[in-house]
This record gives structure tokens, sequence and C-alpha cells, in this order.
């Protein structure tokens, strides 16, 4: 029996001696992985995957490939995975001021590649200090102060921002959010655009936004929502055959439909543009409504003559006091109306008291 106690005791020993064994086998290897990932991370960051070229694409007139790479602040040799390419990017715009999009991208092992594109002037922003120019996508490229200069650049001029940002470089931003989405909105819808006959644009009023037209039409567009369907509705009204030409007023009704008014007057629909998108609604399901402008009765008089002339036939002037217009002709407005319309000579338009409205001799004229 002392025989096998013995046995059983050693059994027990050498299996503990033997997971033991296993535990540190298994800490020996991990330690080993551990060693070759930190070695192999340590050659990657230092000695491989390091720039070897710089490559540099996309659109630019006024830098050179050698100042883009020199604004990023990336160099030959150093490691493409250590790089901090968001960082990169925004050097990139900071330092150059017509650029407006900066892309970097590593591609292993050894090239960078560096993409940028263009700012294009596209917006004349007014400010209590002065006026901004602005890029498509809203960056501030220069401050013309009180100077007028921007007035003969032909491009859209914005009022009523009221930017909090300035300085050159940056986004151009305010801290009323609304009108920050609102110029958003407009500057991306107009930038869109291959022709804009686009003057000036007021937002004081982000929810009662007007936009004034080089052909002379002032657009009440409300607010800016759904700006670029507003915007090309407004255009299409402009088109139509009874309005193409003439000065006046559109105004936006609800959401969806669009009236031509010469005066700056109560809203009427008697000329609707039906559009084929669905009106929008606010929250609660109620379709939208605007505000309308302030009356101009100068520039409501100066539409209704520019009107007035466009429908009027083109003949000789009626003086209103005789038949004959001075020149030895018959005045043919008068003519027209007069004799035409009735057969008789009517002596009030002549201004001949003693002419016979029955068509017989005048003793001062001698004839009809």
């Amino acid at each position: 029996m002392k025989d096998v106690e013995k046995t059983t005791v050693e059994r027990q020993n050498s299996r503990k001696r033997i997971r033991r064994r296993r535990r540190w086998n298994n800490l020996y290897v991990l330690a080993v992985v551990m060693l070759v990932l930190t070695a192999g991370i340590t050659i990657c960051y230092t000695f491989l995957f390091n720039v070897k070229q710089i490559r540099v694409s996309g659109e630019s007139d006024m830098y050179s490939a050698e100042e883009i790479v020199a604004a990023s602040g990336i160099k030959e040799g150093d490691n493409l995975l250590r790089l901090d390419t968001k960082k990169s990017e925004q050097a990139i715009l900071d330092e150059l001021l017509y650029v407006e999009t900066a892309s970097v991208k590593r591609k292993l092992p050894s090239t960078l590649d560096i993409k940028v594109t263009k700012c294009i002037p596209a917006f004349n922003v007014v400010y209590d200090g002065g006026t901004l120019l602005v890029s498509k996508k809203g960056k501030i490229l220069e401050d013309n102060g009180n100077s007028t200069a921007y007035m003969t650049n032909g491009l859209p001029t914005i009022s009523g921002y009221e930017p909090t940002e300035i300085t050159k470089g940056k986004p151009i931003k305010s801290d009323n959010e609304h009108k920050n989405e609102a110029f958003q909105e407009l500057i991306a819808s107009i930038s869109r655009k291959e022709k804009i006959d686009i003057v000036t644009l007021d937002m004081s009023d982000e929810f009662n936004i007007v936009v004034n037209y080089s052909n002379g039409m002032v657009f009440k567009m409300g607010s800016w929502t759904d700006v670029e369907y507003k915007l090309n509705l407004a255009e299409t009204v402009m088109k139509d055959e009874s309005i193409r030409g003439k000065k006046g007023y559109l105004t936006m009704i609800g959401s969806n439909q669009c009236s031509f008014r010469t005066t700056d007057g109560p809203v009427e629909t008697a000329k609707n543009i039906e559009p084929t998108k669905p009106a929008t609604t606010d929250a609660n399901g109620n379709p939208i409504e605007d505000i309308g402008a302030e009356s101009d009765p100068d520039q409501a008089e100066n539409f209704e003559k520019h009107n007035r002339e466009l429908e009027e036939p083109t003949t000789l002037p009626d003086d209103g006091n005789q038949w004959d217009d001075g020149s030895g002709n018959y005045d043919t407005p008068d003519y027209n109306n007069d004799y035409q319309g009735d057969q008789n000579w009517d002596a009030q338009d002549y201004g001949n008291n003693n002419w016979n409205d029955y068509g017989g001799y005048d003793n001062n004229y001698g004839q009809y």
C-alpha cells in the first residue's frame, strides 16, 4: 500500500510541472510576438514608408506646385504613417488664400498626393465696415473697406447678412444661425447656375429675402426654404411670353406659386404659374407663407411706365391738340381712334372749336 501511495504523489507533481511549463511557454511566445510587433512598428515609423514622392494635382492659377507643397509643411523623408493629413490640409487653406479646397492622401509605400481647387470670387458681402469679396464656398478673399470698386466687378452683392468673421482666408460667418443657414443655401444655389442675373440680394430679414435682377425684376422670395426651387420658379416666370421684357414684382405665394405685378401692392393670383413640386409645409403641416416687403412708389411708377411703353404701338406722337401734328401728316393715333372709331372728327381732341363733328368742312382749316 505504501508503494501505491508514493506513485500517486509523483504523478500529481508531474502534472503540476507540465502545467507550469505550458504557462511559461505561452508567456514566452506572447513576449516574442510583442517584441516582433514593436520592432516592426518601429521600423515602419522610422525606416519604412517614408515620403519619396509628392504629387500635386487639381486647379491652381496663382500658386506653383512647390508653393503648395511648402504650405502643407510636408517634406521628402517624412514618414507617411506619422503624417497628420488633416492638419496639412488646413495649413494649405490658411497659407494660400486663393485655394478653395485641399486634399492630402497617402499612397503607400512612399507617395503623397495633394489635390487642390482654386477659389473663384463669387459674391460681394456688405458689412458695417465695408464690403468683403467672398468665394463660391464662402471663403473671404478680400476686404474692400469703404471702396466702391466692388460695384464694377459684376458679382451679386449680398446685404443684411451681418458677418462676424471678416478675416481674409477664413470662412465667413454670422452669429445669427438662421442667417448662416440662409446664406449657405443661397450661395450654394446661386453658384450652381451657369448664368447669374442677380444684382443684389437683401437678407436683412432672413424670412423675407428680396432679390433684384439685372432686368429690373424684384423677387420677394420669402424665407430661405427651398431656395433653389424658388429661384428656378422666378426664372421660369420671367421667361413667360406675357411677362418677358417687363419690369415689376415677383412674389412667392405660399411655397409653390409665384405672382407677377407691376406694383408692390397686395398680391392677387391673376397670373400664377403652377410648379410640379408639392407644397412645403411647416412642422405642423401648414403651408408656409411669406411676408411682403415695403412698397417703393417711385420704383412702381417706373415699372408701369416701362411696361406701358412696351405695349404701345410705334406711331407718330399724339399732341392731343390738333389734327395735323405739325409735320403735314395726319396725327395717326387720333385718326385711328376718332375717325375710324366713330366716323366723326372730335373737335376736343384736335383743339378746333369750329370743327364740324359730323364730317363737314372746317371754316378755319378748309379741310377735314
